[in-house]
């Protein structure tokens, strides 16, 4: 009786834990990483384990171009590659994916979290260093980002500044 009630209790402990993971937590990549090399405001590499790394482009935020081939640098785009620098040197980063887990050029499409609990798309956004980009399938947080804007752009922000 208690070998079976065992049995039971175990299965139904695997059963709770599994059904409990949230879809974030399926659709990331397990644990943090740090970062390998900075592109811009919204695209860096990730050290994934592998040679090159692993390039991210933030889903649902675009920052003013600094190293676009064909366009010169844009207005605030300095300042916005500079606040993604300072905001991850030495720190690790948690990816979490949306819909479609890659753009056309081959980039990592992703929401990134630091070990501190910051969401950096999200913070971008808020603090006026980048605007919404919402790309559908890709949309999981386009309201949120939208609200952000909205506010930033009320209160001056970053490029918003008047």
């Amino acid at each position: 009786m208690k070998h079976c009630l065992l049995k039971y209790l175990s299965f139904a402990f695997l059963l709770l834990f599994f059904s409990c993971n949230s879809r974030s937590d399926r659709d990331s990549l397990a644990g943090y990483m740090s970062i390998k090399k900075f592109v811009d405001g919204d695209t860096f590499w990730v050290d994934d384990g592998s040679e090159k790394g692993l390039k991210i482009r933030l889903i649902g935020v675009n920052t003013p171009e600094t190293v676009h081939p064909q366009k010169p640098v844009e207005y605030y785009g300095k300042e916005a590659s500079n606040y993604v620098k300072k905001v991850l040197m030495n720190k690790k980063v948690r990816l979490e994916f949306d819909v479609s887990k890659q753009d056309r050029y081959g980039r990592t499409l992703a929401y990134v979290f630091l070990n501190d609990g910051t969401f950096l798309n999200a913070d971008l956004i808020e603090n006026g260093y980048g605007q919404v980009m919402t790309v559908p399938p890709n949309v999981k947080y386009s309201e949120e980002f939208l609200e952000l804007e909205r506010k930033a752009r009320e209160n001056n922000i970053g490029l918003w500044k008047e």
